[in-house]
């Protein structure tokens, strides 16, 4: 067996994953097949290709790791084992939506967790299921217990506070004292490791834009592609930093729209941090905050002589060196400016600005003519539909006759829960859920279905508002208490639908029902949107690309 192990070492260390399967699978009596060695088989199952898994492979690397965990469950090999398998059936059920046993996999990780009293690992596997599963009450359970375990991952104390935006009761406070205990163990490194940042002006503003998320079409790209496409070239040079595991087309086109981007996803902090100071920066904008893959740490040492929060998490990020978070007169009250560490930037009009879609705007009759019944819709993330948005929902449909709710979520998720919660408020027989369509075409038209545009609460929905609203859809939304939660708000604000701006859940309610009685009154409303909309600051790219860096010019004459 030792001369069999060299050879599986050497195969492993040449990379030549399928050599190692067969040599497993073929040349390996089942007695030496221990638990260690299945680890290694499922992992070069999934390793001998690169990029998307197929079906095949992930259900074999599953039923591997099951095994494998079976054959020692109390051990650390089984608990890796386990995460292994965890993790495979996600994937194997976001990508190809095959039938898994949840019942199973929690009560391998009961039995398992109580052993390893809350091994990190394990746990993030687990969060993986609970966060296809919408249960934001499980998520937020298993997160607060790693945070309260302290030295815990740095992403997993981001995902508690951003998991927690999704919740009805926690104040702007919460997050200010969460995001400055963030920004306190964060690691600070030692300026002698570190190239030094040039503060000498150049000759061009030197401008950075820092994602993990310019790839797949994601959401912030409609809104950055404003700023990209309307700047003044004799003015400023624009960096883009990826941090992207992958790039695709849409990471191609906006390498276009730049004059240089990198990207740091392999590189560690200190060379990251080196490779982007090199550059003599003057202005980096960081467009995750503590979203997505962030690097967060890379900002707490300083990237730049200025540092701004725009676009991908409206909230503050707690760190002393994010000098501005770009808001507007909307989101942020003078009187909370206290509860961001960031100084704000109040644009004039609206903090982001969509360029809306490359087709003829037409003008749609209401579906309630065709129906004959009122056809509320929310296509935004299922994680925002908390128990308060579907007790409200709820409470709308029983009151408006024969109405129906069409939901569709921005990412794969699972709708048994939701559908629960539905069927608890009687109404499980009035909500249509749409499959998630790699069509955008098709995900703009299921809008012409749709009467009146549902806002969640307190997460809002912003590129949902923008495309419902570019549909002559009214959205209706409820005010919030800090910029996370008002920005159906500033959205409503900026074409002067301040009647769609419910006070609180009762007002939400007879905003709903009112509407819905009064079909003159939505008609006139969508109307007043078809015609208006294109030209209001929502759209108006031109205006807000000429706010936008005003503003930024601003703050960097102030260096």
């Amino acid at each position: 067996m030792e001369e069999k192990a060299e050879v599986l070492k050497k195969l492993f260390s040449e990379k030549k994953y399928t050599e190692l399967v067969f040599e497993i699978e073929t040349n390996l009596e089942e007695k030496y097949k221990t638990t260690p060695i299945l680890n290694l088989l499922g992992a070069c199952i999934l390793l001998r290709t690169r990029g998307k898994k197929s079906k095949e492979d992930l259900v074999w690397a599953s039923s591997i790791f099951k095994q494998a965990y079976l054959k020692e469950r109390q051990t650390n090999h089984g608990l890796l084992a386990l995460v292994n398998f965890i993790n495979t059936s996600v994937d194997i059920k976001n990508f190809y939506e095959v039938e898994i046993n949840f019942k199973e996999i929690f009560s391998y990780f009961e039995e398992t967790q109580e052993l390893h009293d809350h091994n990190e690992v394990l746990i993030l596997a687990i969060l993986r299921v609970y966060k296809y599963l919408n249960n934001l009450e499980k998520i937020l359970y298993y997160l607060e217990i790693l945070v309260d375990k302290k030295n815990c991952k740095i992403s997993t104390i981001c995902s508690y506070i951003y998991y927690n935006c999704f919740k009805n009761d926690q104040p702007q406070e919460f997050f200010f004292e969460q995001a400055k205990l963030l920004d306190k163990i964060l690691p600070k490194y030692e300026e002698g490791k570190l190239t030094n940042i040039n503060n000498n002006k150049n000759k061009k503003i030197s401008l950075a834009f820092l994602s993990s998320d310019i790839a797949r079409k994601h959401s912030i790209t409609y809104f950055l592609k404003t700023i990209l496409s309307k700047y003044d070239k004799n003015k400023y040079k624009i960096f883009l930093i990826l941090n992207n595991t992958e790039e695709d087309l849409t990471t191609n086109a906006f390498k276009e729209l730049v004059d240089e981007s990198f990207n740091i996803k392999g590189l560690d902090d200190i060379k990251a941090i080196n490779l982007i100071r090199q550059q003599n920066i003057d202005i980096i904008i960081d467009i995750m905050g503590l979203t997505s893959d962030n690097r967060i740490t890379l900002l707490k040492n300083r990237l730049a002589p200025i540092q701004i929060s725009w676009l991908g998490y409206c909230n503050t990020t707690g760190l002393e060196n994010m000098d501005y978070i770009i808001s507007d007169q909307n989101l942020i009250f003078q009187h909370e400016k206290n509860l961001y560490t960031e100084k704000i930037i109040f644009l004039p009009k609206i903090w982001n600005c969509h360029l809306g879609f490359d087709f003829d705007r037409k003008e749609q009759p209401l579906p309630f003519k065709k129906n004959k019944y009122i056809t509320f819709g929310s296509l935004n993330n299922y994680n925002k539909i908390n128990n308060d948005v579907v007790e409200v929902w709820s409470k709308i449909l029983k009151q408006v006759s024969d109405s129906k709710l069409i939901l569709k979520s921005s990412i794969k998720r699972d709708t048994d829960r939701l559908k629960e919660l539905f069927k608890k408020h009687d109404v499980a027989e009035s909500v249509i859920f749409h499959e998630r369509s790699d069509s955008f075409e098709e995900h703009l038209n299921l809008y012409q279905e749709i009467d009146i545009a549902f806002d969640t609460f307190p997460y809002n929905g912003v590129t949902t508002s923008f495309e419902a609203i570019w549909m002559s859809v009214p959205v209706l939304t409820m005010k919030g208490f800090n910029f996370n939660s008002r920005c159906g708000e500033s959205i409503n604000k900026n074409i002067d639908m301040n009647y769609l701006i419910a006070e609180n859940k009762n007002d939400y309610i007879f905003k709903a029902v009112e509407l819905s009685k009064n079909t003159e009154k939505l008609t006139n409303i969508r109307k007043e949107i078809f015609e208006n909309v294109a030209s209001s600051a929502l759209f108006d790219a031109t205006q807000f690309s000429l706010d936008f860096f005003k503003s930024l010019e601003r703050v960097y004459n102030k260096l």
